[in-house]
C-alpha cells in the first residue's frame, strides 16, 4: 500500500490534514506543482477527478526512506 505524501488542491474545502497541503489557483498551476513534487518527493500523481491531486509513494517502505 503506498503513503499519501502531499495533496494539491483547487478547494482548501475539498482537503484536511495529514500530509502536506498545497493550495492552487488553476489546473494549469496543479499541474506544475504536482509535477515539481512528483520529482521531489519520487512520488506518483493520482488524479481524484474533484479537483484534487493526491502525491502518492509506492516505494515498499512507504517514503522518508
Amino acid at each position: 500500500m503506498g503513503k499519501i505524501v502531499a495533496v494539491v488542491s483547487m478547494d482548501k474545502e475539498k482537503v484536511a490534514g495529514g500530509a502536506p497541503i498545497f493550495i492552487v489557483e488553476s489546473p494549469k498551476e496543479q499541474q506544475e506543482v504536482a509535477f515539481r513534487l512528483e520529482k521531489i518527493l519520487d512520488a506518483a500523481t493520482h488524479d481524484l477527478l474533484n479537483g484534487t491531486l493526491i502525491l502518492v509513494d509506492h516505494s515498499s517502505g512507504g517514503g522518508n526512506g
